[in-house]
């Protein structure tokens, strides 16, 4: 782990596993979106975001806008902008109609505000995106390898060329977002991407990274038989066991 130079951030909204993330160590930074927060049941979202600013408050957290119109955007990018400055704001590369984000992300940059531009999955919206960002604020680009990946497309040609894009703009910060397996990490970091979002599960994993081989296939066969005692399944009865 040490060894690695992509940064991890945990992906979720359940505040207790934030913190659970936060006490590792190797977490250097939390996202969240609306999808997560409707999973984790989250009932208001300006008191748990300022819950989470007040708890986390030296790592960088970003939030999402809900609006799907570009003023109401801007307006809500103004008040989470407010919430702390560790705060990145989390805005979607288009809206629901297809209109590009491209104009309001430049007003947000012209103000000063780190961003998040997020669910980019094309070459030409990481182009449009590193173009429009301000080199004087540190700001995420975050691609959707995983999502690239379940379109049946190798995501690794992608993040190839957003690597090389991000590098063109100080601040401008390549994340990996969607990842499916730990493996996505050291994929991440071969490419120089610079962020990973990991879920509780990865993160999870993350810690036992280093086992040897031949202990996690003795623990996998451990897990069957502990599973096995619980079922009480037989193969054969009591009288094939004793036969001989």
């Amino acid at each position: 782990m040490s060894r690695l130079n992509v940064k991890i951030y945990a992906d979720g909204a359940h505040l207790e596993e934030m913190l659970a993330a936060y006490k590792t160590g190797f977490v250097k930074g939390f996202t969240t979106n609306p999808s997560l927060m409707k999973k984790a049941g989250v009932k208001d979202y300006v008191a748990f975001a300022k819950e989470v600013v007040e708890k986390i408050p030296d790592l960088p957290l970003s939030f999402e806008v809900f609006a799907d119109d570009f003023e109401t955007m801007e307006k809500e990018a103004q008040k989470i902008h407010s919430f702390g400055k560790n705060v990145f704001i989390k805005i979607p590369i288009t809206n629901t109609k297809g209109e590009s984000s491209i104009p309001l992300i430049k007003k947000l940059e012209d103000k000063g505000y780190s961003l998040n531009i997020t669910a980019i999955l094309t070459i030409k919206q990481v182009e449009e995106t590193v173009s429009a960002l301000n080199p004087e604020v540190e700001n995420i680009v975050s691609v959707f390898a995983g999502r690239i990946a379940d379109t049946g497309r190798d995501p690794i040609p992608y993040m190839k060329k957003a690597v090389e894009i991000c590098g063109t703009k100080k601040g401008a910060n390549l994340l990996w977002a969607s990842s499916r397996e730990l493996f996505n990490v050291y994929e991440a970091d071969r490419l120089g991407v610079d962020i990973i979002t990991c879920t509780p599960a990865i993160i999870e994993k993350l810690k036992k990274v280093g086992k040897a081989p031949e202990q996690v296939s003795l623990d996998t066969v451990k897990g069957f038989n502990k599973d096995i005692q619980s079922l009480g399944y037989t193969i054969l009865t009591d009288d094939e066991i004793a036969a001989k």
